[in-house]
């Protein structure tokens, strides 16, 4: 089968569990999806387990989720759609309110969180007698602070959650994802480059990235703006939006930027400026088309996300990393939000549920396990030969992507309430 096959496979498996929800269910699509996938793959290495069945390398389903390269997939295909329809229906006025916290949290917080985790995953395995170099702990650190809260946002905009929280969860989420990407890719170059780091060549990297994918986003949504304004055929500007998240996203990889970021910028252009220059039902057509995209795009990913675990080897120190890895990323996610609220709540008020609201629904989600599984396969732990850093860094994302979809996301909802009730107007 060849990779489209898969993929509309996947895309109808995705919609047919999205039919079964909507007529049974009470949970939200990405978390449903999610969840029935990981159920099936339980109940296959279940049965495998016994017996009762044979999943190797030459099963069908593996053959079929390995067709997609989960990596690829992402970070070379769906992530340019899915960042640019989110930035779409960010509000520049409130991005502009909250532009001082949505920077400090995407920025600070996720080097924050990238060292706090990387320097206590290091000292707690040092004296357990798991020999996981610093390094590997860092780039652990980077690829899992972004927060992906895709699965909580609808949550968030149905429920009606204070302006402010809501404008933080998804404006940081946006820019988290290009900067996450940047932190990583600068400490992977530091972890498997051929070449002896510096610190003034990883500044560089670090600001060509950051600063080179904002300016290139600026470029970018700058011309497709007057492009897309000057057309006078509604499906001609559709087809020109199509083409920022395709050739624009290769065009920024190849320049050497972060796409993603360029993604963002270009995306909130588009959707607060140029939709001032077009007609209102021109404006209604680009937001459906790019919700329709959405939704296909994130069920088929979260799909994937459930399945992928099929394909992964154990160990019984993979399970000991877990446990130590979910409780010290929500304390980081915990500890980057609050320590930052201290300096905010210096110059305004915040609905008194913020911290809880953004530490809970600080999800993790395709982004991180796709980081986690570009990492080379063939550098293996001095203290466990059998064990590689890949595989013990892929489980430990993959324990925390499901804990956060399926357990965060599901639970998030008492909170946004209480935060109702304390405040019913937009704050």
């Amino acid at each position: 089968m060849s990779v489209y096959d898969t993929i509309c496979i996947m895309a109808a498996i995705a919609v047919f569990i999205s039919i079964i929800n909507h007529k049974i269910g009470r949970f939200q699509t990405t978390i449903a999806i999610t969840g029935w996938s990981i159920a099936i793959s339980l109940i296959l290495l279940a049965l495998t387990s016994f017996g009762y069945i044979s999943i190797d390398k030459e099963n069908a389903l593996i053959e079929l989720i390995q067709h997609i390269k989960f990596e690829d997939f992402l970070l070379k295909g769906v992530l340019g759609f899915l960042l640019f329809a989110g930035a779409l229906n960010i509000d520049l006025d409130h991005l502009k309110d909250q532009k001082f916290e949505i920077t400090f949290l995407a920025l600070a917080g996720t080097l924050f969180s990238t060292f706090f985790i990387g320097i206590v995953l290091w000292l707690i395995f040092s004296l357990i007698g798991i020999e996981l170099n610093f390094i590997y702990c860092c780039l652990f650190g980077a690829l899992i602070s972004p927060t992906d809260p895709i699965a909580v946002l609808a949550i968030v905009k149905k429920l009606k959650a204070p302006q402010r929280i809501s404008t933080q969860i998804e404006g940081e989420s946006l820019f988290n994802d290009g900067v996450g990407l940047v932190i990583f890719v600068t400490i992977f170059e530091v972890a498997f480059g051929k070449t002896a780091p510096t610190v003034s060549g990883t500044a560089l990297l670090f600001i060509r990235e950051a600063l080179g994918g904002i300016a290139f986003g600026a470029v970018l949504g700058g011309i497709f703006h007057y492009l897309i304004k000057g057309s006078s055929d509604n499906m001609m500007r559709l087809i020109l939006t199509m083409l920022i998240p395709t050739f624009g996203y290769v065009l920024g990889e190849h320049l050497e930027v972060s796409a993603p970021l360029a993604m963002v910028v270009s995306g909130i252009l588009i959707g607060n400026i140029t939709r001032k220059y077009i007609s209102e039902q021109s404006a209604n057509q680009m937001a459906h088309l790019w919700e329709l995209v959405d939704e296909i795009l994130n069920a088929v990913l979260f799909l994937l996300i459930g399945f992928v675990m099929i394909t992964f080897s154990f160990h019984s120190i993979d399970i000991i990393a877990v446990i130590i890895a979910i409780p010290l990323v929500l304390l980081s996610r915990y500890l980057s939000i609050r320590l930052s609220y201290i300096g905010f709540t210096r110059y305004r008020q915040y609905n008194p549920e913020s911290v809880k609201i953004l530490t809970w629904g600080g999800l993790r989600g395709g982004l991180a396990l796709a980081m986690a599984m570009a990492i080379p396969a063939h550098i293996y732990l001095p203290s466990h030969p059998d064990v590689s850093v890949k595989e013990i860094i892929v489980l430990m994302t993959y324990a925390i992507v499901i804990f956060s979809i399926l357990i965060q996301g599901s639970t998030i909802t008492p909170m946004i309430m209480k935060a109702k009730a304390v405040d019913n107007k937009p704050f």
